[in-house]
């Protein structure tokens, strides 16, 4: 994935720009479908209000979520939430998988009826003798066929079905929705939008209407850590990304992230990673050169 770009692109489905989606807008088709944009290379990217579920039915290659690179073999899934950094690097000829994009709209169906966390992007291709595997099999390619003849209506439900085999393959919690959990996702839905802003914690808690105990006991339950802690991670998840996926400098990144030092950026990037962020960028690329 080299890195060429002032920004991450965000497509409608890869390759076309981003635009207004309507209410409950569902969408699928196969990798393969748009062969002749990507070749096979699906360089970082994101979708800005849908999340995406993609069922790897053939081949292998090398999946990329944010700084990770994940080796893959069919069968093999992923959950995408929208927002999230990926990719994808396979052989064409060999390998496809079916994609189901779902509007961030459409989610409030599925949801309930889920155990999927929908809030964290997902990769699972192991236990591969599992029968989960050819029931998540049946599911998306129902959904493909009833999609492709205008059912729409079955979707959401399907979309149900598919979650809860996902969630179930890697283990995920079947835990109902609580209001700790709800506290916890309105919290992550703010420092998505305000993380630059260098918001003061009674900022986020007049927002949310709530109390620090309440919100400090929602985010570790929901995430294991303190709300700064949260905050913090986010920023460097920011930091990462256009490290590694854009060629900005570190300064003019220090000061898109809210930072108004590069000393007091890099100190930050290095206590939570070990390295500068600029060592951290020339280590990373140069292994996916």
């Amino acid at each position: 994935m080299p890195t060429t770009l002032q920004s991450v692109p965000s497509f409608f489905v890869y390759g076309e720009p981003d635009r207004p989606l309507d209410v409950g807008f569902i969408h699928v088709e196969t990798v393969m479908a748009r062969r002749q944009v990507h070749f096979g290379k699906v360089a970082a990217h994101k979708h800005g209000q849908m999340a995406q579920i993609t069922f790897w039915t053939s081949g292998s290659g090398a999946y990329f979520i944010e700084d990770q690179v994940i080796q893959f073999e069919a069968p093999a899934v992923s959950f995408m939430p929208s927002g999230t950094v990926h990719g994808f690097n396979i052989e064409p000829e060999t390998t496809d998988a079916i994609v189901v994009s779902v509007a961030d709209s459409a989610l409030p169906l599925v949801k309930p009826l889920a155990a999927l966390d929908f809030e964290r992007p997902l990769f699972e291709s192991r236990q591969k003798g599992s029968p989960l595997w050819d029931r998540l099999r049946a599911t998306v390619q129902r959904l493909q066929v009833e999609y492709r003849e205008g059912y729409s209506a079955s979707l959401p439900a399907l979309i149900a079905v598919a979650a809860n085999d996902i969630a179930r393959l890697a283990r995920g919690s079947t835990e109902k929705p609580t209001p700790d959990l709800d506290l916890a996702r309105k919290l992550k839905s703010l420092v998505d939008v305000h993380f630059r802003d260098n918001w003061p914690l009674d900022r986020y808690l007049e927002t949310l209407g709530t109390t620090p105990h309440l919100l400090a006991k929602a985010c570790h339950q929901a995430y294991g850590q303190s709300v700064k802690s949260f905050i913090d991670d986010r920023r460097l998840l920011e930091a990462k990304r256009l490290l590694l996926f854009t060629v900005r400098s570190v300064e003019d990144i220090t000061f898109e992230l809210g930072f108004h030092d590069p000393a007091y950026f890099s100190r930050f990037f290095r206590k939570r990673v070990g390295e500068p962020p600029g060592e951290w960028r020339a280590r990373r690329t140069e292994k996916q050169a």
